[in-house]
């Protein structure tokens, strides 16, 4: 096992690393900005070193300078989080080049997973079910039309290195074909420095459906279940529940089936999270694969029991899983709120500022994972999530009686936050009914 690990990320999920480390025995160091400097959870840390100001470019996602300080504090590896680099290739390889462990998969895979396209012709190979689409990237506008009259409109246009809902367009003919195709490439090359892109078949209103896995070096993979993380805005989630109200046991298997042996035909290590889109029909298609730690983790751990930061640390060390497929249980039902620092009445606008009060909820199966407080000034830096309400039940109804309650509970004043839209939601009989889809927002919310 490590004797000590730097964690290259902030906020939340760095408080996250950093406790699950300190249960292991291990040391941590945390690095941070200047903008981070008041950040309580950097006291808890064993060593804490500046990267530099609140720039993300010039800190978070400065990898020579994150490289200095984990060699300044001796460091045997270095755990990305989510976000930032967490899915750099190039970050996992200098790491490697630096003798230093990068806590999650290999760069090779990274880069394989990174690129939509590529993932794509993965899956195919794992003989995982995947949405019809171009074979490979589409170069041209009149190559584009040759495609999409093929597979049939409506299209979904995607960046091959996008991710977050950029680059991405719906085009139902081929008129709107052309300027989407054109409009992707621009917003692409803009947000990745790669405007290349391919094309899909357009799923209208599907679930969106993740299923969660962990591969040692040992060649052993499990899937732990799936999320529902149909409850989203402009593709950005705003809850996770765990299991999906769609999802009976027989899916379950046959889902958890094709993730493992994309795992398997990939040679994939470490935690992972493979993304499918599911129909109304019980189909599900591959969607992409997310080569690290997920925002909404815990909902899976608390329907397991297991502690996956742990389990990532663990495996990067070089030990084998300690359990199989077999010991894999689902208990309850648990699910997951966003609190951002928005304004959902707003166009959801950013609302950073001070805390002046911060009143958590309590209480049996409640879990709030945040590094915020009272009097904390939220940085206009940085992502607005300031943290993870996350409530277990022995039922989807219990849990979602007690995040009602929770979420009655939780109180803050100085900003805004999503706190009164996630009220909404669990009030909704369509989401409280368990038949909802990726259009509910739009649909059912007056935000």
């Amino acid at each position: 096992m490590f004797k000590r690990i730097l964690i290259a990320n902030r906020g939340e999920i760095a408080l996250r690393v950093l406790r699950a480390a300190r249960e292991l025995g291990i040391e941590t160091v945390v690095v941070y900005s200047e903008g981070d400097k008041d950040a309580a959870y950097l006291d808890l840390a064993d060593d804490k070193i500046c990267i530099g100001p609140p720039r993300s470019s010039s800190s978070y996602l400065d990898i020579p300078r994150i490289i200095s300080a984990a060699e300044i504090a001796d460091v045997e590896a270095i755990h990305p989080g989510y976000g930032f680099l967490s899915e750099n290739e190039h970050f996992a390889d200098v790491c490697r080049s630096c003798k230093i462990e990068f806590i999650g998969p290999k760069p090779e895979t990274i880069a394989s997973f990174g690129n939509k396209s590529r993932a794509k012709e993965i899956a195919q190979s794992a003989k995982v079910p995947v949405i019809p689409g171009s074979e490979g990237i589409v170069d041209t506008e009149g190559e584009a039309i040759k495609v999409a009259r093929k597979i049939g409109y409506p299209i979904m246009i995607k960046a091959a290195s996008g991710g977050g809902g950029r680059g991405m367009r719906v085009a139902r003919n081929d008129v709107s074909l052309v300027n989407s195709y054109l409009a992707a490439r621009s917003e692409a090359e803009a947000a990745f420095g790669d405007s290349t892109v391919y094309l899909e078949r357009l799923i209208e209103n599907p679930r969106h459906v993740e299923v969660q896995v962990l591969a040692d070096r040992h060649g052993n993979v499990v899937s732990l279940g799936e999320r529902d993380c149909s409850i989203q805005r402009r593709h950005q989630k705003l809850v996770e529940e765990a299991p999906s109200p769609a999802v009976d046991d027989k899916l379950r298997a046959k889902m958890g089936k094709a993730a493992r042996s994309l795992c398997e035909v990939s040679g994939y290590q470490n935690a992972g999270t493979v993304e499918f889109l599911l129909d109304k029909s019980g189909e599900f298609f591959f969607m992409e694969m997310n080569a690290r730690i997920q925002v909404e983790h815990p909902v899976t751990e608390e329907i397991t029991g297991l502690d996956l930061v742990q389990a990532q640390i663990r495996v990067a060390a070089g030990e084998p899983l300690w359990f199989t497929q077999s010991d894999v249980k689902i208990q309850g039902a648990a699910i997951e709120c966003r609190i951002n620092a928005e304004d959902p009445a707003d166009d959801f606008r950013p609302s950073p500022g001070v805390i002046t009060e911060w009143r958590a909820p309590g209480g049996r199966r409640v879990r709030l994972d945040s590094h915020v407080y009272s009097g904390y000034r939220i940085p206009p830096y940085y992502d607005s999530m300031i943290g993870k309400l996350v409530v277990h039940g022995a039922t989807r109804e219990e849990a979602l009686n007690r995040l009602e309650c929770a979420l009655g509970e939780f109180h803050v004043d100085g900003i805004k936050t999503t706190i009164p839209l996630h009220r909404e939601i669990v009030r909704n009989e369509t989401f409280r009914g368990g038949q909802f889809d990726t259009s509910f927002v739009e649909a059912h919310l007056s935000g």
